[in-house]
């Protein structure tokens, strides 16, 4: 359990833009950071970080929260968790006390699959340092495929040795039950427990790691030549590992990709060592799965550019070619880099040296589409059958592009390969969009066809007032919220009547005056989110202690949603009016003015809703219902309209 002070402590530390750059490019846009949202797929960022409010806000998909509500959501960590990383990454020192065995058994389940495997690396890595075998099997397989000490180290690799369980065995004695053992897929466990052995014996291991650093499952390779052996065993998809949502390597390259604005994807997880100890330290690879989807959106957090290499014989093509459409369809700007026939990225780094290796990259990379007419175009020779498939092929790849500008460039320069007029190609690509378009809209069913009986109408029924809904709020009540969550401790200066003891003005809070004032005339939010909020702040006034970022983080995602999306300002003044002797009045300068606007515009509101279902009333009236009595009511509101009319105007003006 972490006391309040420390986690005070990790709060006040923390930095929001910091934390979520690890995970997120940002870019600086006046006082807050903007970046493509990491829980949904956009191609505009609509993503902002307040580091003066400690918040992010998605426009797009609705989550907001704090810096540990972010590591919850997107790590999946407990509330603990998420504060032991920070405290980690900002170096203030938790003081926890050593778990018993019982403490460990009665762990998360979740927390135990992620301590093994971490537990694993650690052991894995001192067997390959360390041990005799260790040193002469697998340090030397490293040593031999050219990758320095540092280099293992900063991947984690290490060994596990040729024993059935000498891993198993090790971790039993630390605690660790057969179970989480055999979820995380470290050991294999047959006849009812009676036999368990370790997956990976006698393999060199390659850990793989979640964004933030934590070990999610293993890779191994076997040293052998026998062709009966797997080559690669792959942990099994567990609760905290699933092959197809990760990436060999991003842990390591994400930094080097957001700096550099580009990515290289590449077969295998040696290509990735090789590559980053060649200094070109932005590449992944995925994990033992042809590319998925989920693996395209991590690498587009950090941009939308990609380079592919493969091997230059026709398996590497051919893999290119599948991987590449799903490239484009997800929006990435995608280029190739083919090796010549036999090398890869690691056998070309060996032969020749990370300079020349840097070099090779550059002057090979090509346009995907282009690259691919030119291939295909060296097969059709004469043959116009063969032409039109081609051309064919290569309008399908280009459809794919959701850019129309990028698509209108494609066609240009491939017409300009296949020697034909634009406007053929175009129309081609037109065709094809229209079919693949056809093909995703839902049909009509039988029963949408159908025509709708007319239902029977009831004369006698009265039809019933409108009902206020919850799904949005109402600009009015809207407002009054913004002025709370952004300026509620702002102090106010407050007019009193003069004589006696008392002074000219009385300051209070921005927060306590509305507060008190919509009290006092009873009135109450429709919308339930903005009424939670304004209780939170009710309350708030009445102990001495308004909400926090922290507070609203951890309410209910609705609050939350609302009140991050109010605190984010997404605007801001550019400074060029300033040059022209044009100085725009901030809200900080005119919040009297405004709280006294938006609080009469609230009240206006209200009333006009109290008139209209008076209105109504006059409209149907009933026998028993007295008409003087609602008419006397429906002076009396609109009077109190006309009174708070001239105020808002006096205000306005």
């Amino acid at each position: 359990m972490i006391d309040h002070e420390t986690i005070g402590r990790i709060m006040d530390a923390s930095r929001i833009e910091e934390v979520i750059g690890d995970f997120v490019s940002l870019k600086k846009r006046g006082g807050n950071h903007i970046g493509c949202c990491p829980f949904h797929n956009e191609k505009t960022p609509s993503f902002y970080v307040s580091p003066s409010k400690g918040i992010y806000k998605c426009f797009g998909c609705g989550e907001a929260g704090d810096v540990v509500t972010f590591l919850m959501k997107h790590e999946h960590y407990t509330y603990p968790e998420a504060l032991r990383y920070l405290a980690k990454k900002y170096n203030i020192e938790i003081r926890e006390e050593e778990m018993t065995d019982e403490q460990r058994e009665r762990q998360n389940e979740r927390d135990a699959l992620f301590h093994v495997s971490e537990f694993a690396q650690k052991y894995f890595a001192d067997t390959l340092f360390n041990n005799e075998m260790g040193r002469a099997v697998g340090l030397s397989y490293f040593h031999s495929r050219g990758l320095s000490d540092e280099v293992i180290k900063a991947f984690g690799l290490g060994f596990c040795l040729d024993e059935w369980s000498a891993f198993t065995d090790h971790a039993l004695r630390n605690g660790y039950s057969l179970n989480v053992l055999e979820k995380t897929g470290l050991t294999i466990v047959k006849e009812e427990g009676q036999r368990r052995f370790d997956r990976f014996r006698a393999r060199v291991m390659f850990p793989i790691y979640s964004i933030s650093g934590r070990v999610l499952g293993f890779s191994g390779r076997i040293l052998t030549k026998d062709k009966q052996i797997a080559k690669y065993v792959n942990s099994p998809d567990s609760d905290i590992y699933n092959k197809s949502h990760a990436l060999y390597g991003l842990y390591q390259a994400r930094n080097a990709i957001g700096r550099a604005g580009k990515c290289y994807l590449v077969e295998g997880n040696i290509d990735v060592i090789s590559m980053y100890q060649s200094g070109v330290q932005n590449t992944v690879a995925s994990c033992g799965t042809s590319l998925t989807v989920d693996q395209i959106r991590l690498i587009k957090r950090y941009t939308n550019n990609i380079t592919v290499l493969y091997d230059g014989d026709q398996a590497g093509i051919k893999a290119a070619l599948r991987a590449v459409n799903m490239l484009f369809e997800e929006g990435m700007h995608v280029r190739v880099v083919l090796f010549p026939d036999g090398e890869d990225p690691d056998s070309y780094a060996q032969k020749y040296g990370s300079t020349q290796l840097q070099q090779y990259l550059s002057e090979n990379e090509d346009n995907f589409i282009v690259y691919k007419t030119k291939v295909m175009l060296g097969d059709v020779k004469d043959d116009p059958i063969r032409k039109s498939e081609t051309v064919k092929e290569i309008v399908n790849t280009i459809a794919l592009v959701p850019d129309l500008l990028e698509r209108q460039a494609y066609v240009s320069q491939c017409a300009s390969l296949f020697d034909m007029p634009e406007a053929v190609l175009a129309n081609e690509l037109n065709r094809t969009m229209l079919r693949r378009q056809s093909k995703a809209e839902p049909q009509p069913t039988e029963v949408d066809q159908q025509p709708t009986e007319p239902q029977p109408q009831n004369p006698t029924t009265q039809p019933k007032p409108a009902q206020p809904t919850n799904a949005f709020a109402d600009p009015h009540e809207v407002q009054l919220i913004r002025l709370l969550l952004n300026y509620g401790d702002s102090p106010i200066a407050v007019p009193q009547p003069a004589g006696g003891d008392q002074p000219q003005t009385l300051t209070q809070s921005l927060a306590q005056i509305l507060v008190e004032n919509l009290e006092s005339d009873e009135l109450t939010f429709d919308n339930a989110a903005c009424q939670q909020i304004f209780d939170m702040y009710s309350a708030g006034v009445k102990n001495g202690h308004l909400p926090t970022t922290t507070d609203l983080a951890s309410a209910d995602p609705a609050v939350r949603t609302l009140a991050f999306s109010l605190m984010v300002d997404t605007y801001r003044i550019s400074d060029l009016w300033k040059g022209k002797n044009i100085y725009v009045p901030t809200i900080e300068s005119r919040l009297v003015a405004d709280l006294e606007e938006s609080l009469n515009s609230f009240k206006l509101f209200k009333i006009d809703h109290l008139i209209a279902i008076t209105d109504q009333k006059l409209k149907n009236l009933q026998p028993d219902d007295d008409v003087m009595l609602i008419l006397a009511e429906r002076k009396q509101l609109n009077d109190l309209r006309q009174q708070l009319g001239s105020c808002l105007h006096r205000v306005v003006t």
